[in-house]
Order: structure tokens, then sequence, then C-alpha cells
């Protein structure tokens, strides 16, 4: 199809590098169908367009203060308690002859600050430097008697009393170091772009990441266990690299992605808190995460025929670790000494969209995935230290194939309502599992409405099932386990779905909006496991802008889940039920006051508040109540942002996070379990406070 110029289309053309261009052909209306003969390029100069040359932007720095006696407050805050200080700026450099700059940072000398510096010449290369630092916390609270925390040996005081309980060790409590559970990622990497004055591209990026700190980790005897701190000091390197090739109405590419992850530390060996019990033995060891690489090659590409678009995408991946394995206090003999690890993986994915008419879009894809375990299975002696039988053991080489495959159509049956539906099918092939094969459909169907001014809804309903080959739970697990056990993930399910949104603008400064969704599944083919699970969530917001200088907004959003589940004691019929009930909700608002002072301040605060609980019941003849779970955070900023002259802004920020919770699970006493040492009280109850002044200066 041919059709003549206009200023639309000429925009289109002069841009077309920053387009993708896929929805326009796909009606049939692709730049490369424009008719650009008589058109006199040299002549048609934008007269009001300038580029600004040279520096522009912002930067800024900052300073404050953090008041907190609980580290889990820095992962809302940034920083830990007491000061810190921060550089931001968005900086960019425009020169002569295409050549430009860009510096972006944000919170850099935070815990979550990053940079990032791009150097190079508009549509022909890119050099990109970047940063990025990402740290949580758990807790500086928990309680150890260990010494050599933060290594691979973790031994006891000279005058520790051994017992056969925790009770039994008189100097428990003065042998106890408070110890912080934290994890702290530094990344940083660089990238380069180049783009040919012909049809090709290429680009390689190569990434570093540290990750350091402790985790907490289990270390057991029998049926005598003790809380330690597994020492984390990771890294991770990564690269990619591809050459890209583009024409008219095509595109394609190869690219390579790779992973090497190295741990300092192969095992960890911690001292028996308890009397030494079976097999006498004083010292423990635990493996820590191997070392091991992942590579994958890949090809994909994209193919524009008239009103039609083509994708796919062509796998193969790689997967090994071969670190030794750790003997220390292992009285047998190995088959091998090393796993020699290597799992292939592969896959394909084809994507179709045709434009048929002006109402009627028909999609189409298919997705194939296949993971190969290749490690060479060996037969093991089997330690009989719990309910295990037998004298031998094998390493089980799981797989798992997946095909996926979707069909959809959109429909706009009249201006302001359209119609959309389709068919989503899954397959999954297992090895060595309970259930070697599931299958899964899905029909679905959503209807939107526009017609009506300033109304936007729509309504969407599935329903699924998934069945597959016969359950052989006594086949692939030990005897110990019930027969009539089904595990949610491969269990027959039914799964009905409906949810809807409406937004309406009743006057342009207001707009609302409210979501709901229900989920049911029923699994009806399972008598002992998750029997049936209920979702329901909605939402409801509204900005509003009072006048010229003042806007407020505020959300609130609900969800509660409702899980059922039957066991059995005896291992045969159901004869006892469980329902656990959860609920979150998140509420927030905000207000905001400019051009105060002369257009000099403006005033905000935002608000938002979080409460989730969880409460599990019981019956087994009468009903037990293993009490609530909850956790609840009000967090408030309050802020004042000052222009003190034309280029210069200050804003002073203070921000107070309240946070509790009574997980049963961090609130144990070191002593409180006869077979188990633990870490003590870990729960979180506290205030705390932020304040921040910064500045910002534009160049």
């Amino acid at each position: 199809m041919k059709f003549k110029l206009n200023l639309v289309t000429l925009a289109l053309i002069t841009h077309a590098g920053m387009l993708s261009g896929a929805a326009i052909a796909a009606d049939g209306y692709g730049i490369q169908n424009a008719n650009t003969e008589k058109v006199k390029f040299e002549k048609w100069v934008c007269k009001n367009c300038k580029v600004e040359r040279g520096v522009s932007g912002t930067v800024g720095v900052g300073a404050g203060y953090s008041s907190s006696d609980d580290i889990r407050s820095a992962n809302a805050f940034a920083t830990e308690d007491g000061f810190a200080g921060k550089v931001d700026a968005d900086v960019k450099y425009i020169g002569e002859n295409g050549y430009q700059a860009t510096i972006e940072a944000e919170n850099l000398g935070m815990d979550n600050g990053s940079a990032d510096v791009n150097v190079g010449k508009q549509g022909q290369y890119n050099l990109n430097l970047n940063y990025r630092q990402i740290a949580t916390y758990k807790t500086d609270k928990a309680m150890s008697p260990y010494q050599g925390i933060g290594g691979d040996n973790l031994t006891l005081p000279g005058d520790w009393v051994h017992g056969g309980s925790t009770q039994d060790m008189s100097n428990l409590y003065s042998s106890l170091n408070p110890l912080e559970l934290s994890l702290k990622r530094e990344r940083a990497g660089i990238g380069f772009e180049y783009q040919a004055e012909t049809l090709w591209s290429t680009y390689v990026n190569y990434q570093r990441e540290d990750k350091t700190g402790l985790k907490q980790a289990s270390g057991s005897f029998y049926n005598q266990s003790m809380m330690i701190a597994e020492p984390v000091d990771y890294t991770t390197d990564t690269i990619e690299a591809g050459v890209r090739l583009a024409g008219d109405n095509w595109y394609t590419a190869v690219n390579y992605n790779g992973s090497i992850f190295k741990n300092e530390y192969s095992e960890l060996s911690f001292e028996n808190a308890f009397n030494p019990t079976f097999g006498a033995q004083t010292t423990g060891y635990m493996s820590l995460d191997p070392d091991n690489e992942a590579h994958t090659v890949s090809v994909l590409g994209q193919y524009v025929a008239g009103r039609t678009i083509m994708n796919g995408r062509v796998y193969f991946g790689q997967m090994t670790q071969d670190q030794d394995f750790s003997t220390s206090g292992y009285g047998y003999q190995l088959p091998t000494e090393s796993l020699d690890g290597r799992v292939d993986t592969q896959g394909a994915t084809l994507k179709v969209v045709s434009r048929i008419n002006r109402q009627l879009r028909l999609n189409a894809s298919y997705d194939y995935s296949d993971r190969d375990n290749k490690t060479n299975v060996e037969e093991w002696t089997q330690i009989s230290i719990d309910s295990t039988t037998g004298q031998a053991a094998y390493n089980t080489p799981y797989d798992i194939t997946t095909h996926k495959a979707k069909l959809g159509a959109d429909y706009r049956l009249a201006r302001g309502h359209k119609l959309e539906g389709g068919y989503d099918y899954r397959k999954d092939e297992r090895s060595y599992q309970d259930r070697e094969t599931t299958e899964e459909s899905t029909l679905w169907a959503k209807y939107q409405l526009s017609a009506f001014a300033n109304w936007n809804m729509w309504i969407k309903g599935s329903y699924g099932q998934r069945d597959g080959s016969t359950y052989q739970a006594s086949e692939w697990t030990s005897s110990e386990q019930n027969d009539l056990l089904r595990k949610y993930n491969l269990a027959d399910r039914n799964r009905t779905q409906i949810e809807a949104r409406i937004t309406h603008s009743p006057i342009d400064s207001l707009t609302l909006d409210f979501g709901a969704r229900y989920a049911l599944d029923d699994y009806n083919e399972t008598q002992i496991g998750l029997t049936e699970s209920k979702d329901l969530s909605y939402d409801a917001s509204v900005s509003y802008l009072i006048n010229d200088d003042m806007t407020v907004t505020a959300f609130y959003n609900r969800q509660n889940i409702d899980s059922e589940q039957a066991g059995s004691s005896n291992l045969g019929a159901p004869n006892w039920y469980g329902l656990v009930e959860d609920q979150v909700d998140v509420l927030g608002a905000g207000f905001s006051y400019n051009n105060l002072m002369e257009n000099k301040l403006r005033l905000g605060v935002d608000y938002t508040y979080s409460d989730s609980n969880s409460n599990t019941q019981v019956s087994q003849g009468i009903t037990g109540n293993y009490g609530d779970y909850y956790a609840k955070v009000h967090n408030i900023n309050v802020y004042a942002l000052y222009k003190a002259t034309e280029k210069m802004d200050l804003r002073l920020d203070y921000k107070m996070e309240n946070y509790k919770d009574n997980d049963a699970g961090n609130d144990i006493a070191p002593d409180g379990i006869w077979n188990v040492l633990s870490f003590g009280s870990n729960s979180h109850d506290y205030n705390a406070h932020l304040i921040m002044l910064s500045m910002s200066y534009r160049l």
C-alpha cells in the first residue's frame, strides 16, 4: 500500500529509530510502505525544535540522622541508626555531532543507592558504567553462645557446660552474645553498545555482585539442634553479549548469557552444645552453597508481513556444578569425589499476532521448555538417623518438560465496546514424581466498556481444570507417606476466577478507581492435603485536585485467603481438618500544598499502613486455635520543599516507622524448647525516626 505523506508521517519517519513500529505495521500502514520519492527532506526543518547543547540537569546532596533501637527499620530508611549521607544527580551533556553523556545517581551512599553513567554518540555507540547497593536486615538481637561467627568454624566457650537438654546448660545465658542477621549486596558493571551504519549492532555487558553477611541456619545431631549463623560471602559474575541484525520488516539477534557463582566457604563446622548422643559426635559439619556455572545461548527474531507480526526465540543452556564434596566428620566411603552435576536446558517460543480487519485481531503462541538432568546416578550409603530404611539410596535425576499454548482474539463490537477471549493450555511431563504428567486447560473471556464519557469498565472471567496421569504416591515416596496424600501442585484442581475494574472521572479534577478479584481453587479429588482455597481481594483509590495548589490522594486494599486442608494421624482416612485464614490490609493517603510563600514553598505528607495477620484452626474432635500471627506497620513522611533561589532547592524530610509483629517462631527463649538451642526472642516492636536535609542545584 502507498500513501501520501503528511506531518505525522514525517515525524514517524524521523523518529523511527525510537519506535518499534510493530503496532503500526500490523495494521498495514508500516513506515516502510510510505511513498517518500517526492519528499524534499532538506527543506523540512523544524524551526521551533532547538536542541540545548552543553550541560543540564540537577545535582544534590543530603545529610540526615536516623534514630532506632531495631535494625529492621533500615529496610525502610536505607540506613542504620546514626548519621547518613547521600548524593543525587540527574545530569545530561549534549555536545556537537551527537556526542552525549548522562550521569544518574539516587541515594548514593545509602543502603539502596545506585549510580548510572552513559557516554557515547547518539546512534553509534554507548559506554555504560553502573553501580547498585542493596541491603536487607532481619535482626540485630539474635543471641548465640558460639564464637567465631562470621567464619566457617563455630566453637563454644571454654567453660561451656553440655547438657542433655537446653535447661541443663547452666552457663547458657552468661555465654550469649548478640549478632546481626543481615545481607548486603554490591553490584558493579560495565557495558558497551555499538550501532553500525549498516543493519547490524552489537553489545556486551559485564556485572559482578558481592553478597556478604549472616543468615540463619540450623545444625543438628539426631533429634537435637542449634540455631547457627551461616556466613555469606558470595561472588557472582555475569556477562551478556549479542549481535543484532535488522531490516525494514524483520529483526534477528544472537545472544549469550552466562553466570559464574563462587562461595568463599565450602562448609561450616560447629561444636555440639548438647551431650554427645548419636555416635558420640562432638562436632558437626554442614555443606554450604557450592560453586556453579550457568550458560545460555539464544536466537530470536521478528518478522512483519502486512498486518501479521511473527516473533520467536530458541535457546540452549547448560548448568554445571563440580565442587568436591565436604567429607569432614563423614565415615562412609563416597562413590565419587564430586557431584559432577550437569543440567541441560532448551526451549522455543513462537508468537503470532494478526489483525484480520479493523474489528478483529487474533493471536497465538507456543512455548516449549525442557530441563534434562544429565548428572550421573550413584549409589550412596543411607545413614539411619530418623525413620529412613534401607542401606542404599540413589540421587534422582529429576527432569521436566513443559508445553504451553495460547489462542486468543479480541473483537471490537462497537465504539467503546470490546470483547476478548482465549484458551490456554499447559502440559508438564516430569520424571520420578508422584505424578508424571499433568495437563491444565483454561477458558477466559473479558468485556471492556468505554462508551460512556469519563467511564472505563472491564470484567474478566475464567475457568480452568487440571488433571493428569495416575497418581503414584507409594512408588515415588517413602512407605511412611499416606497413599491418599496429594501434593497441591500436582493434584486435580478446578479453578474459577472473576475480576473487574471500574474507573470514573466525574470531573476533570477527580478520579475514582475500584477493582475486585475472586478465585476459588477446588481440589475435588484430594482426600489428604489441600482441599480448597479461596482468594478474595478488592481495592479502591481516589485522586482529587482540590485546586491548582492542593492535591489529595488515598487508597485501600484488602486480600483474604482461606485455605482448607485435611490430614490423617494414622496414615488412613482423614481424621483432622485445618483452616488457615490470611488477611492483608493496606491503606494510604497523601496531601500536598504547592506555591506557598510567593510560590517558593511546597508542603506534603504521605501515610501508609499495612496489617497482615494469619490464624490457623485445627479440628480433631475438638477445635484448637494456634493463635494469631500479625505484622503491623505505620509509615509517615512529612516534607517541605523550599525554592531558595532560581537554581537551588532545599528539602526537609521527616520519616517515622512504627512496626510490631508477634511471630511465635521468632519469640522462643534460647532454652524455650528442650532440644533446640534458639537465637532467643527476635520479634519486633519499635518506633524509628529519620530526618534528612537535602539540597539540589539546577545546572
